[in-house]
């Protein structure tokens, strides 16, 4: 989807197609659609721009999905929302890492590891 499709699209549409594209994903990494999963992680990051770009930067709009029964849909969130809701992404993957969801739990972990050692800055 292109940047000026997402444009015209309301926070609650941009969520519910970050949750569809999440989805997809886990499909995809359950099959082993490596070329699928990584188009799709295109398109979500351009749906975390257009949130990220709205006023007052919307991707608070994707704290809701923590409570998602899909770990990929957890995970992803948590990871996009590191900035506008540090505590509540930070264990959310924790969470996800607690209950040994894999193959989302070793992201998680990795995330969190790399959050500790300063190796990654939310941005």
């Amino acid at each position: 989807m292109k940047s000026a499709e997402l444009k015209d699209l309301s926070v609650a549409q941009l969520v519910d197609k970050f949750t569809a594209i999440t989805l997809a994903q886990f499909k995809a990494e359950l099959y082993d659609e490596f070329s699928k999963y990584n188009r799709l992680y295109g398109e979500m990051v351009a749906v975390e721009r257009e949130l990220k770009g709205r006023p007052g930067d919307q991707r608070i709009a994707l704290v809701p999905l923590f409570q998602h029964p899909n770990p990929q849909v957890r995970l992803m969130a948590a990871q996009f929302t590191l900035v506008v809701a540090p505590a509540e992404s930070r264990q959310t993957l924790q969470e996800i890492w607690d209950r040994k969801e894999f193959p989302q739990a070793a992201d998680a972990l990795g995330t969190l590891r790399a959050l500790e050692r300063g190796d990654r800055k939310p941005t």
